[in-house]
Formats: structure tokens, sequence, C-alpha cells
């Protein structure tokens, strides 16, 4: 799906599908993501250690297989946001926004780059801009573009309001570690409270037309949040998936073999991030 589609598919209350690439890293795995049926990937480049080569490759790659590209960035500043969309990413992902001005600074950004400083400001906040021509040159130049805002602690729940507020704002993110640890029950994503948060975020952003991006790794928690009410769904990553397909499938064949022994254990050994 191009960026395009997605954001239309979005708009119109439609639901869209991606994963986390937190370990690929080059262009080898093109053929499998071809087939994989992907709306969206979300680049990791908060907990990975990538370049901005390998987020310009990684972007490109995905483009030309109608995968659109989503760079989670390092921190919620405009510097990181212009460097994801000039490494061809169309959405960007902002961590853990607490404030109005963290807000609007990226969602500024990710609407009119390469603007900056004082024009960025009179851009974002008052609509002027040097010319109707940049206007319209910016505006078509950014179509593609979007912006993800990090709701991943109590904070900036209780500033949700005003965040949303922010013009520019396409789409809500809650990270259920940062979240759940705020909340004082870490990786409690069955937890009521936890539950609760996600009601309260998806019900005050959807009320302005704002889908809700929840990160799950497990598909119980997942269909959890969709029916909830969670459209832009965002469900485990690129190691999470080979892990499962090696236990599973391998599980089946040592049952299946003369002297297999018995199967290994399954562990999650990835770290939630």
């Amino acid at each position: 799906m191009n960026p395009i589609e997605l954001k239309e598919r979005l708009q119109s209350g439609g639901s869209v599908f991606g994963c986390m690439f937190s370990a690929i890293d080059s262009t080898r795995f093109k053929n499998a993501l071809a087939g994989s049926t992907l709306d969206y990937v979300v680049i990791d480049s908060e907990h990975g250690s990538r370049d901005r080569t390998e987020l310009q490759t990684l972007c490109g790659m995905l483009r030309e297989i109608n995968i659109t590209p989503v760079i989670r960035v390092p921190v919620p500043m405009s510097h990181y946001v212009a460097m994801a969309l000039d490494a061809g990413a169309a959405g960007v992902l902002v961590p853990y926004c607490e404030t109005v001005a963290q807000v609007e600074e990226c969602a500024g950004t990710a609407h009119w780059h390469p603007l900056k400083g004082e024009y960025l400001r009179r851009a974002s906040s008052e609509e002027i801009f040097p010319s109707e021509r940049t206007k319209e040159y910016l505006a078509n130049r950014r179509k593609e573009s979007f912006i993800i805002v990090g709701i991943e602690s109590v904070p900036a729940q209780q500033n949700l309001d005003k965040m949303l507020a922010v013009p520019g704002v396409d789409a809500i993110f809650i990270g259920p570690n940062d979240m759940t640890t705020s909340l004082g029950i870490p990786d409690e994503t069955k937890n009521p409270k936890y539950l609760d948060v996600i009601r309260d975020v998806v019900a005050r952003s959807e009320a302005k037309g704002i889908p809700v991006m929840v990160h799950h790794q497990n598909v119980e928690d997942s269909l959890a949040s969709i029916e909830i009410g969670a459209r832009f769904v965002l469900h485990s990553s690129d190691g999470r998936f080979m892990q499962a397909a090696m236990q599973d499938q391998f599980a089946t064949l040592r049952k299946a073999a003369p002297g297999g022994g018995e199967a290994t254990k399954a562990r999650d050994t990835i770290e939630t991030m």
C-alpha cells in the first residue's frame, strides 16, 4: 500500500496493518516482504543503532514493493523528523511526547519541511507562508507525509487533548512497555488499568477523527486493541515473527521424526521495546 492509499484508508475509517523492523538492516529480505501483505513497516531508529544510509536504503526497498515506510525517530525533535523525511520515510513516529511544544515542532516539520525556524513557526501556528506559491509547493511536496505522536506516559495521557488540538497530528501511538511502566504495572498488558488507558486514548482521538496505533507483541493483545478501536494496527516485529515461525514448525517436525526427542520448550528471548 502506498502512502496516499494508507492515509485515505485511515481517513475513511478503515484499518491498516504493519510490523516493526528491529533487526532487518539490508535489502536481502525484499522478496519475502513483497509477499507479506504488510501495508506499512515502522523502522525503529529509537532503540536500534541505525545510520542514515541504512534508513534510506530500507525506505527505498519498502517503496519498491509498495509498503509504506515509517521511521520511529530517537527523540521528539524536529531535526530527527527532517532527517527521516530526507531518508525517504512517508510517516514519522515521534516517541514519548508529553508537551504541546514537542508536538508542534515535530508536526510542523512533518508537513512543511524544509521550512525551519521562524518560517516554520509561522506556517504551523499562523498558516503564514513566504508566498502562496510556497504554500502550494510545500503542500504538494509533503502530500505523502504524516506524523504519529507517541503517548507513552501518564503525563502524556493527561495532556492528550491539547496535543490532539495541534494542527497536523495524523495519528497517535501508544507504547505498551513505556505506558505500563509509567502506570506502575510494567508489561501487564492485560491489566484493566492499562486497557482503560487504551480505551480513553482511542475514544478521545477518534472523536477528532485521528486513528490510534498500539504496538503489541502477540495476537491476543493486538486483537484486544482492535476490539477497543485501534485501527493503525502495529503488530510484533521482524525478529519475533522469525522466532515464532521457527519454534512452531520445528516443534511439529520434532514430534514427527523418529528419535527427535522432546520438543525444546519455546521461549521469548527478544527484548520488548
